[in-house]
């Protein structure tokens, strides 16, 4: 556990460093949505979940974590490592020939934390649930906890899981949402509306809460400390996180443009400049 939030605010500073770094070296990846969601991964594996030392793939005993929008992978690889799964330094091979840490995530390398592959979209909270099921069945108490891009609830197999979700009463389940309201091409009111996703996950029998501030990590805390406390009541649990894509980078916010592009040299330099090295780069 870390001891207080400026901690955090620090780790989440070289998280974003971390993604920035990351994208730049092999110019690809996807670095908006990644930076939109570093105060979210932050408060969840450190303040949050009940994790084990060290890591194996049937997590009984702990709280389990999906990544379903799994493009944002330079995040999770950074909170990954600055959580103690793998060495920090190899944050430096991201998407290079042979790596473990590739651009979707993927398990045959057997990268610790990575409990699925992740380049498809729409998949994540079906295996979720299943995991969420299994832990029912083998009497296990601790939950499991999903990510999901807004724009991926565009995929149907969604609609699915969520409908059987409620249907059988997973219970043990947060699933939360990255409600930037940006996706490849542009928002997705544009691309595809979607209309109010609280109004559609209740009317699917889910407990939906809101967490306005979703780069606040007080707030986000304070929203998933919430979400603990709704579970085993016979639903499962959405969280809509209201987040900015880019967050912490002011020209890469308030827009769709990064959501899959790399900074150049300048561009990089000026967002390093904006968040100060706080805890050591890889």
């Amino acid at each position: 556990m870390m001891a207080n939030i400026q901690q955090l605010q620090d780790l989440t500073t070289q998280v974003r460093r971390d993604i920035l770094r990351m994208v730049h070296a092999v110019n690809s990846g996807h670095p908006g949505g990644s930076l939109g969601c570093a105060e979210f991964l932050v408060a969840l594996y450190q303040e949050i979940m009940t994790r084990k030392v060290g890591f194996d793939m049937d997590g009984k005993g702990e709280d389990l974590f999906f990544l379903s929008n799994g493009h944002i992978s330079p995040v999770f690889y950074s909170v990954l490592a600055r959580s103690g799964y793998f060495p920090v330094s190899e944050l430096a091979t991201f998407r290079k020939l042979n790596t473990r840490l590739q651009g979707h995530p993927t398990t045959h390398e057997g990268l610790p934390g990575v409990r699925i592959a992740s380049g498809s979209l729409g998949q994540g909270l079906s295996v979720a649930i299943g995991a969420a099921q299994a832990k029912k069945l083998n009497n296990d108490t601790n939950l499991v906890y999903t990510l999901h891009g807004d724009g991926e609830l565009q995929e149907g197999q969604n609609w699915e899981a969520i409908m059987y979700a409620s249907a059988k009463k997973v219970d043990n389940l947060i699933a939360t949402i990255d409600l930037n309201g940006k996706q490849i091409d542009g928002t997705t009111d544009e691309v595809l509306s979607m209309g109010s996703l609280r109004a559609k996950f209740e009317a699917f029998d889910w407990d939906v809460l809101e967490v306005a501030e979703g780069n606040n990590l007080e707030a986000i805390i304070a929203g998933l400390n919430e979400a603990k406390s709704r579970t085993g009541k016979g639903k499962p649990v959405c969280i809509l996180l209201h987040t900015e894509m880019g967050n912490g980078v002011d020209y890469m916010m308030y827009s769709h443009a990064w959501h899959g592009k790399a900074p150049n040299d300048e561009q990089l330099a000026k967002a390093l400049e904006q968040n100060v090295e706080t805890l050591g780069d890889y």
